[in-house]
């Protein structure tokens, strides 16, 4: 696994930890493999009842590193899509704790999570467009479902920040702690639910997503043609440009 992807179990409990603190845990081709694996080894051990994905005190993760995506070759942006579709169909429940900032799929991948917790630190942002891209994670299909069009597409036209306050009232996220109590919170959470029938867990989790799955894979596979074409594409040069020049990008040529 990537050092910097940490999983540990304890207690039945699988954690799943993003630890590139000196890079805001901005995530590389790498670190997908690690989660991807990771949500796998969980699923099939008996001994695991519930996974935890967090990241590090202060950030849960900036989203893409775009040096690393600048650099892939079209095939190798798979590798993302790859986990979100593992993190869809994962039948075990998964809890995530927030802390910092979750840019881009440090959101999206927030839909397929169970249970949610935010810090009250906690800056969530979904800059696809600003990127010259699309949205992922079957995010254009899920946030209009669940707070309508117009709120969806504040987050996804403007691509603004938003905060933790605004993340729970629109249903993404479920409860806000103090920053100090974040991590202990979502472990207790977590530890409940090791607790319950573990197969009438995962049964309900399973008609719970049972009615939307087919068209969230659909959606999914959608997005991720779109997003490696525009990734190749003149608006995500210029926008990856701008960003390595720290300038803010033109795209009036466009």
């Amino acid at each position: 696994m990537s050092n910097h992807v940490v999983t540990e179990t304890h207690d039945r409990i699988f954690t799943i930890r993003l630890n590139r603190p000196e890079k805001k845990n901005a995530l590389t081709q790498a670190m997908y493999l690690a989660m991807t694996d990771g949500l796998r080894q969980a699923d099939a051990n008996a001994a695991v009842r519930v996974i935890l994905i967090t990241g590090t005190a202060d950030c849960f993760t900036a989203g893409n590193d775009l040096m690393d995506f600048a650099n892939a070759k079209p095939d190798e942006a798979s590798v993302a899509v790859q986990f979100l579709q593992v993190l869809s169909s994962t039948q075990k429940p998964i809890v995530a704790a927030v802390g910092g900032v979750a840019v881009g799929i440090g959101t999206t991948m927030l839909l397929h999570c169970d249970l949610v917790y935010a810090a009250s630190s906690a800056r969530f942002q979904l800059p696809f467009v600003n990127l010259g891209l699309c949205p992922e994670a079957a995010s254009s299909l899920i946030l209009p479902a669940q707070m309508g069009h117009h709120r969806a597409a504040e987050l996804l036209f403007l691509g603004d920040a938003f905060g933790a306050i605004t993340a729970r009232d629109w249903g993404i996220v479920n409860e806000i702690y103090p920053d100090p109590e974040l991590s202990l919170a979502a472990m207790t959470v977590a530890q409940k639910l090791a607790e319950k029938a573990p197969i009438a867990l995962r049964t309900t989790k399973s008609l719970m997503k049972r009615a939307q799955a087919n068209v969230i894979a659909e959606t999914m596979s959608r997005e991720g043609q779109q997003f490696a074409a525009l990734l190749q594409g003149p608006e995500a040069r210029e926008a990856m440009m701008a960003f390595m020049q720290k300038r803010k990008p033109d795209f009036s040529k466009f």
